[in-house]
């Protein structure tokens, strides 16, 4: 099976237009506005499913959980150890 050099070099073509084409379809996957764009649309999609609802429900109740501890440990502290205020002249 011996190849003449022209369909060697058409194999050559061949192969540099489908690397071609491979490199420009990997240029327009990482470009950093397309990949930022897909993780919003991505992020809204997730969001807006039960799945997400649920989660955002969640995470709000523990925000609520954590700042209602938060104050009362404040309040606590305030009423065993009260701030002194000191008035200087």
């Amino acid at each position: 099976m011996t190849r003449n050099p022209e369909e060697i070099q058409r194999d050559i073509n061949r192969t540099r237009e489908a690397l071609a084409g491979t490199l420009d379809q990997l240029v327009e996957r990482a470009n950093p506005k397309r990949v930022v764009e897909d993780s919003k649309r991505s992020i809204k999609t997730f969001l807006s499913s039960p799945k997400g609802k649920v989660l955002i429900g969640v995470a709000s109740g523990v925000m609520v959980l954590l700042i209602a501890r938060r104050i009362n440990l404040a309040r606590k502290t305030e009423h065993i150890m009260p701030q002194t205020v000191v008035y200087t002249r």
